[in-house]
């Protein structure tokens, strides 16, 4: 589930990306609006406090990574959804972070990209795929209604452990269109 939660909120991002991108209108110097991965920091290149010293990593990727992997340890601490990803928390139960290291670097991708990074690609499942146990072996069960609503709260609350206040209106545009994706992700 937290696969699919997660999934959820790259989803929603590129949604927005491509909402914010259709509205944007340019002006008559040909400019056009920030994107929302502008809004999320952009392409200012900072350090990156998880790599080795002197790495750099673009603002608004390493925001993203940041509420994705608050937003994963949320969902792992709730019994109501982590019972989907069993799989994965086995593996960081016995030390083996691969899993949610891929987790991680997917999501991100997915997110940047859907945000509207040019610097990244995302070479994930659909959104049907990723929440279908028959096709993604890693999620335990497939997902109901209560489940996406649970999501959902892990996703701001992990957001807030990022610091990335949900009042934020960014993330407000975001949870509406991770909402869009009900239909996709339930499939109980």
């Amino acid at each position: 589930m937290k696969t699919t939660k997660v999934a959820l909120f790259l989803v929603g991002a590129g949604m927005a990306t491509l909402f914010f991108a259709s509205c944007s209108k340019k002006d008559n110097t040909s400019s056009t609006k920030p994107t929302l991965y502008d809004s999320l920091g952009g392409t200012t290149m900072v350090q990156d406090p998880a790599a080795s010293s002197g790495t750099k990593i673009e603002a608004g990727r390493l925001l993203i990574r940041n509420i994705i992997d608050s937003t994963i340890f949320v969902i792992a601490g709730d019994t109501a959804i982590n019972g989907h990803f069993t799989t994965l928390l086995s593996e960081v139960g016995s030390g083996n972070l691969s899993g949610f290291q891929a987790l991680s670097k997917n999501l991100t991708d997915f997110v940047a990209v859907a945000t509207g990074a040019k610097d990244y690609t995302y070479g994930g499942k659909s959104m049907v795929a990723a929440h279908d146990p028959a096709q993604n072996p890693r999620m335990n069960g497939k997902a109901d209604n209560g489940d996406f609503d649970a999501f959902e709260a892990d996703l701001v609350a992990g957001a807030g452990k990022a610091g990335v206040p949900s009042s934020t209106p960014a993330l407000q545009s975001v949870a509406k269109l991770v909402e869009s994706l009900r239909s996709q992700v339930v499939q109980q």
